[in-house]
């Protein structure tokens, strides 16, 4: 879950929907490119505002941002089926989405399982994709604490639904290290985990889990790759991102300040990480 800054959108970004076969997506788009298109794609339980902080610098450098609402998640409706929420069948909801878009081959920055939904998309079709930046993502299935607590969460919403999810959420002790919530984030962030049908949380809380490592396929396409992360990440560790990017053959950039969510929690830092990649 991500601490997201709740302000007004700024000028010039739209709320709209990309039509796809699944059914509308919501996204925020900022509108013609110049330099290319730049494709945003949030992660479990996340949505396209962790990435709204990022989007003003990096349209202002001249490219079109399209951040997504995946399907079934806070403004995106979806199927009750659980089943509709793997990673191959998100993955090709991305690969519609670029084609609808029509601005040809885009730049796709997948954070947390937004990644490993971006890295079925680009091991479907490489060629829809110009570079592919991994943010706080991983090599495979998720490991550790966070992964611990999905199987009490997927009981939690069998018995109780989305809402008890969220009444849960609020149990967990916060980390000391990271600044409070402020009180309109956490009304944003109950609105936005009540938007998200069951079957989407069942579903990808169960890929995300159980995903393969598929990075030496990833590096087989030959696709330019970044990886970018917190330098206090608590999902994927900074070491095993760091492994990843070695054996992808790429670039690093540790965002300081940050944990799980840098274009949340330190928004210049990774806004100039992204575009020094995006225009290197």
């Amino acid at each position: 879950m991500s601490a997201v800054d709740n302000s007004p959108l700024p000028e010039g970004v739209l709320r709209t929907t990309v039509d796809i076969p699944g059914g509308p997506l919501a996204v925020l788009d900022t509108g013609t490119p110049e330099r290319g298109t730049v494709v945003m794609v949030p992660g479990f339980t996340g949505s396209k505002e962790d990435f709204r902080l990022l989007v003003k610098p990096v349209a202002d450098a001249g490219f079109r941002v399209v951040a997504i609402d995946q399907r079934g998640q806070h403004e995106s409706d979806g199927p009750d089926d659980e089943a509709a929420y793997g990673v191959e069948v998100l993955g090709s909801d991305l690969l519609h989405v670029v084609k609808a878009l029509g601005d040809g081959p885009v730049h796709l920055v997948g954070h947390s399982f937004g990644g490993l939904v971006g890295r079925a998309a680009v091991l479907q079709e490489p060629s829809a994709f110009r570079s592919f930046v991994l943010m706080g993502s991983g090599p495979a299935a998720l490991t550790g604490g966070r992964a611990d607590v999905m199987p009490f969460m997927r009981a939690i919403l069998l018995e109780g639904g989305v809402h008890a999810v969220w009444e849960a959420s609020l149990q967990l002790p916060p980390r000391s290290d990271k600044p409070p919530v402020s009180d309109d984030v956490l009304a944003f962030l109950k609105d936005r985990m009540l938007g998200n049908t069951p079957a989407s949380l069942l579903g990808t809380g169960q890929a995300l889990i159980t995903e393969p490592d598929r990075v030496a396929e990833l590096k087989a396409t030959g696709i330019r790759c970044h990886v970018m992360f917190g330098e206090q990440d608590d999902a994927w560790s900074p070491e095993t991102q760091t492994e990843m990017a070695e054996r992808l053959g790429c670039g690093v950039s540790v965002i300081e300040g940050a944990w799980h969510s840098p274009a949340a929690e330190n928004p210049p830092a990774t806004a100039a990480a992204l575009l020094a990649f995006l225009t290197a």
